[in-house]
């Protein structure tokens, strides 16, 4: 096996911690000694070993020395003293020889300081292992340490004609199961799922990931004058399932109905008369809330692309045409008044989810240059 095939066992280790790490990282550790896995480790929970630990705790386990294997680690080392204590100890007291590193740590504390660590007692340590996809794993991570605000993905399901729904306002079900189930892991992926007050009642859906043995993410629900109805599914659940409810409404009566209720309000400034978006995800940013499933109507699409808060767009295309001069589409708002002032995608990946298709972006210009 080579240095990349050890890599891509501690990426799928990694990915084990989806949607129960955020806001840390996903990382994955491969330990090897002439040729042969002696130790694997993933980072289980927030508040957990990391996954170098783990990967030495499973040698202990196994009463196999450590000494002079080498070590294959999806992100750089830590060395600082956080929940854990830094695992470039670890490494070091293991007797570890080589240290191969995919993603780089941005994190200040971290930042280049883990790998001059280990090169200064004594070991080797190669980098940039696969840094695509190591990268590509943790983008969220990887944006929120940099920017210190939530990573926002948006994304919609529409037909080959471009329509979320018919023309009667119905809308279940576009795409196919298998579709639906990757949504599902993407609800996992985030910290959270916003929608707006208008999807709320449409749908009175729930907003929860449906996974086994999975977490709901924490539900936001984007209502300038709250009107999402106390006896919605996501009012009654709210004891259940984190609930935040962003409104610039400070009507103290109202929002006691919700608090009582067990949601949470947080009172934004006014843009727009509606709730300001960017304002909003700094004080999710100080919640520890490190992304941001965004699934709602055309409007507050909108609304997400002009604040400029939308870094990734997850477009699913199912092969339906509804047709329908009325019938809405995924993004509506005032939208572009000339062609040249189109938000500019970049592509990047295609995935088929059986007859559906999914294609994934990066917005590459928005009016605050924050992407």
């Amino acid at each position: 096996m080579t240095d990349t095939d050890y890599m891509k066992i501690a990426l799928s280790l990694a990915e084990k911690g989806m949607g129960f790490v955020n806001p840390n990282p996903m990382v994955g550790a491969v330990i090897v000694r002439d040729g042969e896995i002696i130790g694997k480790g993933f980072h289980e929970k927030f508040g957990g070993l990391h996954a170098e630990r783990n990967a030495f705790a499973d040698c202990d386990s196994k009463n196999i020395d450590c000494k002079n294997a080498d070590l294959y680690v999806t992100l750089e080392p830590c060395c600082h003293y956080g929940k854990t204590p830094p695992c470039t100890e670890a490494i070091i007291e293991h007797g570890i020889k080589r240290v191969f590193i995919g993603s780089a740590d941005p994190n200040p504390l971290v930042a280049g300081k883990g790998v001059k660590i280990l090169r200064e007692h004594g070991i080797e340590v190669f980098e940039n292992i696969l840094r695509d996809e190591c990268d590509r794993l943790n983008e969220i991570f990887l944006y929120y340490i940099t920017n210190k605000k939530p990573f926002v993905t948006l994304k919609y399901a529409m037909t080959a004609d471009g329509k979320i729904c018919c023309y009667t306002g119905k809308s279940k079900w576009i795409t196919g199961e298998s579709s639906r189930q990757n949504v599902h892991r993407d609800r996992l992926r985030h910290s959270a799922i916003m929608t707006g007050v208008g999807t709320v009642l449409a749908d009175d859906s729930l907003l929860t990931c449906r996974l086994p043995e999975s977490r709901n993410p924490v539900r936001i629900i984007c209502d300038s004058n709250l009107r999402t109805p106390l006896d919605s599914q996501i009012v009654r659940t709210a004891v259940e399932v984190r609930t935040i409810i962003a409104t610039v409404c400070d009507n103290v009566k109202k929002i006691s109905e919700y608090k009582d209720r067990g949601c949470e309000v947080l009172l934004t400034p006014e843009k727009n008369s509606h709730v300001d978006l960017n304002f909003l995800l700094e004080k999710l940013a100080e919640k520890n809330i490190d992304s941001v499933f965004l699934e709602c109507g055309g409007e507050l699409a909108w609304s997400a692309l002009e604040s400029g808060i939308v870094n990734k767009i997850q477009t699913y295309v199912a092969p339906k045409i509804f047709g329908g001069i009325s019938a809405k589409s995924p993004v509506g708002g005032a939208g572009v008044p000339e062609p040249s002032g189109a938000y500019s995608l970049e592509f990047t990946g295609v995935k088929n989810f059986d007859d559906d298709i999914l294609l994934e972006s990066r917005v590459i210009n928005n009016v605050h240059g924050n992407n």
